[in-house]
């Protein structure tokens, strides 16, 4: 693949990124970089919140110092050598050593394309943030849930239904040209598309969460389930939570519907961001198909959409991705699989 940004940074990028670099391989040249390095600058964002430290406040400390240093309001950013050598993943610890190359990189775009990626990395901080305050200084052995629906779609909203807005507004600005109307209905989808995302990885890791002590199904519908959050570290308990994760379920994929109407939305001859929205939209389908029909508190079985499937999911985007119609007949028939 062609430069994105730099060598050195496409590395961190490909090493990082794993299924993400499928998608930046096929978005149009003219955003593609701004997408690639939003992706890298939250997943730094990311690992410094996701780090081992055991010490929550100083987590905080260093996510709010490296936001303020990606905004341009700190000349330096925090020292994160100590939080590198906690990492187990080599390629995380990497990212967090050269804080300061990928900001350096915002300034190979325009001023304009600059302040959309700080406002969407602004927005996913705060997302990060929140959920450091809510579950980071938790007392071993609890589980803190989020209150209410409101909560959880906040949270979506800011760690995923902010880049949906991003994405359309890098397509708007260099890609594609629609009516008022059309635009207001992209926006609204494709914040909707970022939810749809962000509730199928809360769907699929619950009890990965648990074990960090963190209930992202919302404690007053759970107690309307006569449920709470201890009982879903039990996977005999599926049958008793099963309606209320099949309501979870349905707002999943109705967001991920919205996806599709997203696609929908894109110029015939956008074929290329029209793939590229395509393949995460088919592989959620998947992977709500088979969390609607297994023990998601099952631990050990983790719903994953495995690779042979991904890339035949690849391969059967590139070939309906240059018709609308035949791109949205796969999106239609990969739904009702």
């Amino acid at each position: 693949m062609a430069k994105i940004i730099s060598p050195e940074i496409d590395s961190l990028l490909e090493q990082t990124s794993r299924s993400f670099y499928l998608t930046l391989k096929v978005l149009p040249t003219k955003i593609r970089g701004q997408i690639g390095l939003l992706y890298l600058l939250a997943r730094l964002a990311d690992t410094i919140a996701d780090s081992a430290s055991g010490n929550t406040n100083q987590l905080i400390n260093n996510i709010k110092g490296y936001n303020q240093y990606a905004q341009g309001n700190l000349d330096d950013p925090p020292n994160l050598s100590e939080l590198a050598k906690l990492q187990t993943n080599p390629d995380e610890a990497k990212l967090l050593e050269n804080v300061r190359e990928v900001v350096d990189s915002l300034s190979r775009f325009s001023d304009a394309d600059q302040n959309r990626i700080r406002h969407c990395l602004d927005t996913i901080v705060s997302g990060q943030t929140l959920d450091l305050q809510r579950f980071g200084n938790v007392e071993k052995g609890t589980i803190t849930p989020l209150s209410d629906d409101e909560e959880l779609d906040d949270y979506a909203y800011r760690v995923a239904g902010c880049v949906g807005e991003f994405w359309t507004h890098m397509s708007l600005a260099h890609c594609i040209n629609v009516d008022k109307e059309t635009e207001k209905l992209m926006f609204e989808r494709g914040v909707r598309f970022g939810k749809a995302l962000q509730l199928i990885n809360i769907l699929r890791d619950i009890p990965a969460d648990l074990a960090l002590g963190r209930c992202y199904i919302p404690i007053d519908s759970m107690e309307k389930s006569n449920l709470i959050p201890s009982d879903l570290q039990d996977l005999q308990n599926m049958g008793k939570f099963r309606p209320l994760f099949d309501t979870h379920l349905g707002l999943a994929w109705a967001h991920l519907d919205a996806a599709v109407d997203y696609i929908g939305l894109l110029p015939r001859g956008q074929f290329r961001l029209r793939a590229a929205c395509m393949l995460p939209v088919l592989i959620g389908q998947r992977t709500l198909t088979l969390l609607g029909s297994q023990n998601v508190l099952d631990g050990d079985n983790r719903v994953k959409v495995l690779r042979p499937e991904i890339k035949r999911l690849k391969n059967k985007t590139l070939w309906a991705m240059f018709s609308r119609k035949k791109s949205l007949k796969l999106l239609q028939t990969n739904r009702n699989a």
